[in-house]
């Protein structure tokens, strides 16, 4: 099981003090989060994409990820999300296969259609029409990593005719690909098409919520021929802030849940906490909320933990990075390990994925 932490690239104010990063302080602040993560043991690092203000998460998550992996040697960078919409599938193609070959492989994306509404016009698109471009995109996606000479002819974008993507994916393997929703039934359709990975964000929503996409997109996997239902490759995200002592992280945390631009004005910490994965407290009750999430979803691969939002300075972070490390990870590894059926496979990587294609 792969654990990790993804992020939003938010640039908020610390309501504990006013201050605020600016642009390259917080952009510089992800590549040392990401730096940390690899020290700390973990597997994933992940980064969404905005278009937007307040957010500094890359407009173009290759250049991050690129960076990152120059300083890196075994983390898997990963979107968190890339957002097949508004995004050329030809641009794509060709940006992640060559951030493939710059990391050597450590590379997988979750695509999804973003929760920001005016970005469909802000690069040509009506949102009206954001799942069956999510579709189309994704379908020429695919081909363009697949085939070598790709004709093809679509709704929303010009003809393609004897169309080589460059450069081509690593060892002829193309990037792994989970699709990522919240609340659309499509993306799980089509991840279960594909025999792709389905990643449920699990961070605003009821647990019951969460449960119902799983096991829909589990059911639609095994429709499609992929094996059974519980070999579909499933990835949560979660939230967490923690020190010793409960309490403290409680008290230390609220200012900056209250004032977030996601989470103020709506419901409390304590209702929110208790509606959510959101897991404010001790490192062993994250490992114990975190070990019920397998009572939603079964036995998954991939958990990822946003820790770097609502304007926690970068001090604080590093300091959650180390719990996650060394007293949450290594517990949460152990037990996610009992009584994992042998059937059940491990998230795919570019090593797993390279010896299918050679032993196929």
């Amino acid at each position: 099981m792969q654990f990790g932490i993804f992020t939003v690239g938010d640039v908020t104010p610390d309501p504990t003090n006013g201050t605020t990063p600016t642009e390259n302080e917080r952009i510089k602040a992800m590549v040392r989060i990401a730096l940390k993560a690899e020290e700390v043991g973990l597997d994933v690092v992940a980064t969404g994409e905005h278009h937007n203000p307040p957010f500094a998460a890359p407009p173009n998550p290759p250049v991050l990820l690129a960076n990152i992996a120059a300083q890196t040697e075994r983390i898997i960078l990963s979107t968190a999300t890339t957002l097949i919409t508004t995004n050329d599938p030809v641009r794509l193609a060709e940006d992640y296969a060559y951030l493939q070959h710059l990391a050597d492989g450590r590379v997988d994306l979750m695509m999804g259609r973003g929760n920001t509404g005016p970005v469909y016009p802000w690069f040509g698109k009506d949102i009206r029409q954001g799942i069956p471009l999510a579709l189309e995109n994704y379908a020429l996606l695919h081909k363009l990593w697949r085939e070598d000479v790709v004709d093809w002819e679509g709704k929303f974008r010009t003809p393609l005719q004897s169309f080589t993507a460059t450069p081509r994916p690593l060892d002829g393997v193309p990037p792994f690909v989970w699709h990522g929703s919240i609340r659309s039934p499509e993306l799980a359709e089509q991840a279960a098409y594909y025999g792709d990975g389905f990643f449920h964000n699990h961070i605003f929503w009821p647990f019951e919520h969460t449960q119902r996409m799983v096991e829909f997109y589990r059911q639609r996997y095994e429709h499609y021929g992929h094996g059974s239902a519980d070999k579909a490759i499933v990835g949560l995200g979660g939230q967490v802030f923690m020190r010793k002592n409960s309490q403290d992280a409680v008290s230390e945390f609220r200012p900056y849940f209250d004032n977030a631009p996601v989470y103020g004005g709506g419901p409390s910490l304590e209702e929110f906490t208790s509606q959510t994965p959101l897991t404010v407290g001790s490192p062993q009750q994250v490992i114990d909320r975190t070990l019920t999430f397998r009572d939603n979803v079964g036995d998954y691969q991939r958990q990822l933990f946003l820790v770097d939002h609502a304007g926690l300075p970068l001090k604080t972070v590093l300091e959650q990075l180390d719990m996650l490390g060394e007293e949450v990870v290594p517990v949460l590894r152990e037990e996610f390990a009992k009584n994992r059926p042998a059937h059940v496979p491990d998230a795919p990587t570019h090593e797993s994925l390279r010896a299918a294609k050679n032993n196929g």
